[in-house]
C-alpha cells in the first residue's frame, strides 16, 4: 500500500520528448520501509532514474497524496482518492525518510540502454499534468503496483514475475503484521473490510504490498533477444536508521477492552438480578448507541462508498445500525411496544454470531466477541425483566 507524502518538492522538467539515457545511467526500484504515521505503516515502493553524465537523479512516487485538501477525509472514507506520480531530487527524498526514520533499500535493475530509456520516457509521460493522477484503490492499484505496471508497460513481455511471492494468506492476513504496533488500526482495519479482503491473494496480487513487490523483483527476470537473465542485478541498503524495529508490536489493548465491558457487564448484570432491581436506561442505551454507531459506518463503507473490499461485512450480524434507534426509544420511551420483542432478537443473534463464531466466511476480530456477548446479556437480560422490580412492587403494597 505504501503512501508518502512529499509535497513542494518540485517536478523535474518534463520535456516533450524526454531524452536518451547515457551508458552510464542506472534505473533502480527503491523501497523504504514503514514508518510510524499511520499513512506509511505499509512501507512504500519508488523508481530512480540516475543519469550522472545528464545530470539526472529523481525518484518517481507514485504515492503522493494531498492532505492539505480540505476534502480529504470526506474523499477518503468515500473512496474518491486521487493520488499522483510525483518526481523529486533523490537526495531530498532521501533526507525526508531520514528524517521518519525509514530505511532505504535500492535493486538496481538489469535493463539495457534502450530498456532504461523506455522506462524513463514512460515515466516521463506518467508525470506529465494530464496523465499524473489515478484513482487509488487500496489493493490493487497503489504506489507499489503502479511501479510494476510502468516497467511491464515499458517493457512488455520481456519482464516476467514468475510466481513470486507466494504468500499463501488471505489480504486480511496480509495486513495484520503492519498493524501489529497499531491496535486500533488493527480492530479499524477488521471492521472495515469485508468478505473480499478474505479471499486468497494471488502471487501477483500481493504486490500491492512493498515488501512483496521487493520480493518479487529479486526472483523476477528479464529477456534480450535470447538471453534471459536477472532483473535485479544489485541490492543495496542505501540508507538504514539505528535501532530501526520492523517487528515491534504493542498491547491488544482493544481485546483488553473488550473483555473489560463483558466482566462489567456481567457484574452489572449480576448485582441487578440478586439484588432484585430493573435494569436502568442510561447504561443499556450507551451500549447499543455505539454498536449501533459502528453499524451505521459499516453500512456506509458497504452501501454508499466506491470500496469494493468494505461489501459483504459479516460484523454487520451483530452491529446493527438500528441500535441507535433502540437507544433513542430506550431512553425516551422503555416500555414501548415492541422493544421487548426487539431486545430479543438482539439476545438471539448475539447468541448465535457468538456460537458459529469460528465458522463465519469473515475473520472477526478478537475484540469483538465479547462485545457481541455484552450486547447479548443486557438485551436479554431488558427483555427477560419485569416491567416493575419485587422491590418495587413491595414497596408499592407497603404503600397501599
Amino acid at each position: 500500500m505504501g503512501i508518502t507524502l512529499l509535497l513542494g518538492g518540485g517536478a523535474a522538467s518534463l520535456s516533450a520528448q524526454p531524452p536518451r539515457l547515457s551508458a552510464e545511467s542506472e534505473v533502480s526500484m527503491v523501497t523504504i520501509l514503514p514508518g510510524d504515521p499511520v499513512y506509511s505503516m505499509f512501507g512504500h515502493s519508488a523508481l530512480r532514474v540516475y543519469d550522472p553524465a545528464q545530470g539526472i537523479d529523481r525518484l518517481y512516487n507514485y504515492g503522493t497524496f494531498d492532505f492539505s485538501d480540505p476534502l480529504f477525509i470526506p474523499k477518503f472514507a468515500y473512496g474518491h482518492l486521487r493520488y499522483f506520480l510525483s518526481v523529486v531530487p533523490y537526495q531530498r527524498a532521501l533526507r525526508a525518510y531520514e528524517q521518519q526514520r525509514r530505511p532505504v533499500i535500492e535493486q538496481t535493475l538489469s535493463l539495457t540502454r534502450a530498456d532504461r530509456t523506455a522506462l524513463f520516457r514512460e515515466l516521463q509521460i506518467n508525470a506529465r499534468p494530464e496523465n499524473r493522477y489515478y484513482q487509488y484503490v487500496f489493493f490493487f492499484d497503489n504506489c507499489s503496483t503502479r511501479v510494476r505496471d510502468a516497467l511491464e508497460q515499458a517493457l512488455g513481455d520481456a519482464v516476467q514475475f514468475g510466481d513470486r511471492p507466494r504468500p499463501n494468506a488471505t489480504f486480511r492476513q496480509l495486513l495484520d503484521p503492519y498493524a501489529a504496533s497499531l491496535p486500533l488500526v488493527d480492530l479499524s482495519f477488521d471492521l472495515a473490510l469485508g468478505t473480499p479482503a478474505d479471499r486468497r491473494v494471488t502471487p501477483r496480487e500481493a504486490h500491492f504490498l512493498p515488501d512483496y513487490l521487493f520480493e518479487a523483483f529479486a526472483h523476477a527476470t528479464v529477456q534480450s533477444g535470447d538471453t534471459t537473465r536477472a532483473l535485479v542485478a544489485r541490492t543495496d541498503t542505501t540508507q538504514w536508521i539505528d535501532g530501526y524495529d520492523a517487528t515491534a508490536t504493542a498491547f491488544a489493548w482493544p481485546s483488553a477492552a473488550g473483555w473489560i465491558v463483558l466482566l462489567l457487564t456481567l457484574g452489572w448484570t449480576g448485582w441487578q438480578a440478586t439484588t432484585g432491581r430493573r435494569p436502568g436506561e442510561y447504561g443499556d442505551a450507551l451500549l447499543l448507541a455505539v454498536v449501533g454507531i459502528v453499524g451505521a459506518l459499516l453500512c456506509f463503507l458497504w452501501f454508499v462508498s466506491t470500496y469494493t473490499v468494505t461489501t459483504y461485512n459479516w460484523n454487520l450480524l451483530w452491529a446493527w445500525p438500528t441500535h441507535l434507534a433502540a437507544a433513542a426509544v430506550l431512553l425516551g420511551r422503555p416500555s414501548a411496544t415492541g422493544l421487548r420483542t426487539y431486545l430479543v432478537a438482539t439476545a438471539v443473534t448475539a447468541v448465535f454470531v457468538a456460537l458459529g463464531w469460528t465458522w463465519w466466511p469473515q475473520d472477526l476480530h478478537t475484540a469483538v466477541f465479547p462485545v457481541v456477548l455484552a450486547v447479548g446479556i443486557r438485551s436479554g437480560w431488558r427483555a427477560m425483566a419485569p416491567e416493575v422490580s419485587p422491590a418495587e412492587m413491595e414497596r408499592g403494597m407497603r404503600t397501599a
